[in-house]
């Protein structure tokens, strides 16, 4: 006999060192996979977490000691290198804040007499003086710098305004006692106050023309007066009475008499502020009671209504708000510092960072800069607050906005004006999310499932061959296409036809049934005639004229089942409809899911063992009983697996709702109205964002809060595979 040169027990050390290779390469994929993933979730935590951090507040970034004792008003550049100082005797100082220089670097002198002093908001950065007998001068300074051979210099100005002798605040034998101007865009509005408590106001109009108005009712004891920069509005507090006057063609007319205490003796106002943007008051009592007010539409008129109120500490000295932003600060007896937004009611800031309270404060123009003045001194403090708008709350819960009615779920991230409240609500998105795969899912799920079944337990194999590759080649369509077609043609199709869309939905499945039904009434040498697992052949066609009759007859319709215009039935019954509308991205994104759901379905079916079904059957049990009891079942966790995915491609599907959908952020469940989804909106607004910005961070939100909820899905999915696998693994 021969010797074999070969033995079974000898290593093949090449194949060895291959599958070693192969092993070694499959675990480098799969944990480079996993890393990737975990990469990406700690990227997105990193972009999301200083959305909730703390502003911080670094004082004494730059001192100086000025001769102004008491000044009237002061104000800081951008760059927290140089300041102004308006003294009493209406000197307009400007001085360094860095280096050694002890004079100013530029005093301009305000012609006139200087009793009264009084200012615009921040942002508009207008000053007036005016004389007991009505003389008034207004000034801008101006802290500008410009660039010269590649460096930065300081170039300060001051612009003086002399209004014309027709907006004169003189009143013959009436000494002037407080007042207030406003200045939009080269229009000039006064209101005053004499000693015949009487308000007296002066305007120029869009057609520059000219107009004065005087109250009849005097107003005893006013503590303070207040214009917003418009010119069309007019606070004057008396104790804690504030009389709001509105302008009304060529006059003001007296709307309203709010009471501030609200019936409170205790709560005594002690000052009112103008928020940025002059749609809010800001009023603050004695008692360290912040609270704000704006107007809200009730019952068709518009009262001051107080909206929200921060407790404080009772010794607020100072209050000075924002710039821009929709916040404030207050400064307190001890040298405590805080700073609260108002639309997210945080509490941003919290510092002891002098010694005692300033004795005025300003703000620079992007509100990095706070500049405060104290036994003579100006002291700078940098400021780093870029997200105060953004908490739990103002994301998740209802907040109230400006000039809205109540509290409300608000998507709105940009404005024309900087002084937008900004709206970081999440909630409309995400149920615009849900809603969207809620209403694909219920279009897909039946479908795809039900025609599984059928496609891998009934189908004859010679037609399974042509049906299953055609179904999954419909995965390879690209989405945009399947947007693009819902969009331009489904969605006009679905608004002309609307009657016939609701009518399908109800007839095609009765008529299957039906159609089923008459198909068993047949006799069976008929029936005998089509192969077994062909049926579908025959209902396909059937469906295909139902349908077509359907549409053709969509005026008849319409003209029996809904009075002739289906849109007006509707509209009667308080139903709204758009165009794009969640109906049909329930159809398009429907549509796009089904291969993935009847994919994976049809092969866990199909791969269930042939002798499971077949023992079924040989024991006496029907094709019925076998596919209900057996065949499902055993099925059961790979169906559980293919309509989680399928889920967690509605939930992240872009372009789809991005081009059927209206992409209107509001709270309906309507079919017939629109929504938007966290994906559409990363993919709208993200190139629009600025880098760094809340709404930037924001929107890094809502993907990470996309990649939580197909973690928890695929997670959910495979708990439920694995105990569906455990359960029926004995079959």
């Amino acid at each position: 006999m021969a010797q074999a040169n070969f033995s079974l027990q000898e290593k093949d050390r090449k194949r060895l060192i291959k599958d070693r290779l192969v092993r070694i390469a499959v675990s480098m994929g799969g944990v480079g996979v996993l890393g990737a993933l975990l990469l990406i979730f700690i990227y997105l935590i990193i972009m999301v977490l200083p959305l909730f951090g703390d502003a911080s507040l670094t004082p004494s970034q730059a001192k100086r000691a000025i001769s102004t004792s008491a000044p009237v008003a002061i104000g800081v550049d951008d760059y927290g290198e140089n300041a102004f100082v308006i003294s009493p005797q209406g000197e307009v100082q400007f001085w360094p804040l860095t280096g050694v220089a002890s004079t100013p670097l530029k005093t301009q002198q305000i012609p006139g007499s200087h009793d009264l002093f009084s200012q615009t908001p921040a942002a508009q950065g207008w000053y007036g003086f005016a004389s007991k007998q009505g003389d008034v001068q207004l000034f801008h300074p101006r802290l500008s710098s410009v660039i010269h051979q590649q460096s930065r210099q300081f170039s300060p100005s001051v612009e003086q305004l002399t209004p014309p002798q027709a907006m004169s605040m003189q009143v013959a034998g009436r000494t002037l006692e407080k007042f207030v101007f406003a200045l939009n865009n080269g229009q000039l509005t006064f209101a005053a106050w004499y000693d015949d408590q009487r308000v007296r106001l002066k305007w120029q109009d869009q057609s520059q023309d000219f107009h004065s108005f005087s109250f009849e009712s005097p107003i005893a004891l006013l503590k303070q007066l207040l214009i917003t920069p418009d010119g069309l509005t007019l606070y004057a507090l008396s104790g804690s009475d504030l009389v709001v006057a509105k302008r009304v063609a060529d006059r003001y007319q007296v709307r309203e008499v709010v009471d501030l205490s609200r019936g409170n003796g205790e709560h005594n106002v002690s000052n009112i502020s103008l928020l940025a943007g002059a749609y809010s008051l800001l009023v603050t009592y004695s008692d360290g009671l912040v609270a704000q007010w704006f107007d809200v539409l009730k019952h068709g008129e518009r009262k001051l209504t107080q909206i929200r109120e921060f407790s404080l500490a009772s010794n607020i000295q100072l209050l000075l708000p924002d710039t821009y932003r929709k916040g404030f600060y207050t400064f307190y007896s001890n040298g405590t510092v805080q700073s609260h937004y108002t639309t997210s009611e945080k509490l941003v800031i919290f510092k002891r960072a002098y010694q005692k309270a300033p004795d005025i404060a300003a703000m620079s123009s992007n509100e990095e800069y706070l500049l405060t003045f104290s036994d003579s001194k100006l002291n700078v403090a940098y400021i780093d607050n870029p997200f105060p708008e953004v908490s739990l709350s103002s994301l998740w819960q209802k907040v109230w906005y400006e000039g809205y009615p109540e509290p409300e779920y608000v998507w709105q991230t940009s404005s024309a004006s900087e002084q937008f409240e900004a709206k970081f609500s999440i909630v409309p998105i995400a149920f615009g999310t849900f809603k969207a795969a809620l209403f694909a899912m219920l279009f897909a799920v039946p479908i795809a499932v039900l025609g599984a079944i059928y496609t891998a337990y009934f189908m004859n194999p010679k037609m399974r061959r042509v049906v299953k590759p055609s179904i999954e080649l419909m995965e390879a369509l690209p989405t945009v296409i399947i947007g693009f077609l819902a969009g331009l043609w489904f969605a006009p199709f679905v608004e002309n036809h609307l009657s016939a869309v609701v009518a399908l939905l109800l007839l095609l499945p009765l008529s299957t049934i039906v159609i089923g039904g008459i198909w068993r009434l047949l006799p069976n040498a008929w029936l005998n005639r089509l192969p077994r697992g062909w049926h579908a052949a025959v209902l396909m066609p059937v469906i295909l004229i139902m349908t077509a009759l359907i549409v053709i007859h969509s005026g008849d319709i319409e003209y029996a089942f809904f009075s002739g215009d289906v849109r007006v039935f509707l509209a009667e019954h308080g139903i709204n409809f758009d165009q794009r509308n969640a109906l049909v991205v329930g159809f398009a994104m429907g549509f796009a899911v089904i291969p993935t759901i009847f994919t994976i379905a049809e092969d866990a079916i199909f791969s269930v063992p042939k002798h499971l079904s077949d023992g079924s059957l040989a024991l006496g049990a029907t094709p019925w009983q076998t596919l209900t009891r057996v065949v499902l079942l055993t099925a059961s966790p790979g169906i559980f697996s293919a309509i989680m995915m399928g889920l967690g491609r509605a939930v992240g599907e872009t372009m789809i709702v991005l081009m059927a959908t209206g992409n209107t952020p509001i709270m309906d469940w309507n079919i017939l109205e629109g929504m938007r989804t966290l994906s559409a909106t990363i993919a709208v607004e993200m190139p629009e964002s600025e880098v760094g910005s809340s709404h930037f961070r924001i929107l890094f939100f809502a993907a990470l809060l996309l990649l939580m909820f197909t973690f928890a899905v695929n997670s959910l999915a495979e708990w439920v595979r694995q105990r569906l696998r455990e359960k029926y693994r004995a079959l």
